[in-house]
């Protein structure tokens, strides 16, 4: 089977190659090995007698105008591809919340996403995953005001990226979902005990106050927004084990 990895390069596309490489022809596709999705080039070739297309590309800018031409040239040049090569099966990594936190620029760049794939004629799985342990230090960041960290008491629910990589590898040899897949962590976290907990065992005394009209990336949130409501399944990785396994807080 020859699987096209949109993507592969990056922290959920690596470990993904990694997993299907000794079963599969696989091709990682991203600008680093000369197929730029925005442009078209390199694509066609690529995706040439291609089975399934995995995407789990990010746009290198989060600023909105920026993040929505991304994921919708990328989408539209990803499918055109896809139909006239016969692909089989696209496979596209989301995030769960993402129907619900459409006042952020990000998300709403997610939807298109999730919508252009859905209306074309190619089958195609959605698999949506919740945080991952290792954007603990990006929610930290994207929350910061004059030093202290904002955070309200909603729930979150991070997963280990090794185990989302996993999932969508799972995948290939299934049939198409027409729909989408929920992957989340084992445990459900007050955001603000979660980043909390990371910033201790990073050392970093910065304060968490808490605060209910907090937004995640600029959208607000109700308690389960950031949680799995329909998990297909979850992980297993607590978070405490993932810091011993990982040796490594981002």
């Amino acid at each position: 089977m020859k699987i096209v990895i949109i993507g592969g390069t990056g922290l959920i596309g690596s470990q993904v190659t990694n997993l299907l490489k000794e079963q599969h022809e696989v091709i990682v596709a991203s600008p680093k090995t000369g197929v730029d999705t925005l442009t078209g080039e390199g694509l066609d070739q690529a995706l040439k007698n291609a089975n399934v297309v995995i995407d789990v590309s990010n746009s290198p800018s989060f600023a909105d105008e920026d993040v929505m031409h991304f994921f919708k040239t990328s989408s539209e040049n990803i499918l055109n591809a896809a139909k006239k090569s016969g692909v089989q099966h696209i496979i596209a990594l989301s995030v769960v919340g993402t129907s619900q936190l459409q006042e952020s620029g990000y998300f709403r760049a997610k939807q298109l996403q999730e919508d252009l794939i859905s209306a074309s004629d190619i089958p195609y799985t959605i698999i949506q995953a919740t945080q991952f342990y290792e954007f603990a230090g990006g929610i930290a960041a994207m929350s910061t005001v004059d030093g202290k960290i904002y955070l309200s008491e909603n729930l979150i629910q991070p997963i280990a990226s090794s185990e989302v990589a996993s999932f969508v590898a799972s995948r290939v040899t299934e049939k198409p979902q027409m729909g989408i897949l929920e992957i989340g962590g084992p445990k459900k976290w007050p955001i603000n005990e979660w980043i909390g907990h990371y910033l201790t065992q990073k050392n970093d005394p910065t304060e968490v106050v808490k605060d209910v009209t907090a937004t995640y990336s600029g959208a607000a949130i109700e308690s389960e927004t950031l949680v799995a409501q329909h998990a297909f399944t979850n992980g297993k990785i607590s978070y405490e084990d993932w810091i011993l396994i990982s040796g490594n807080l981002r």
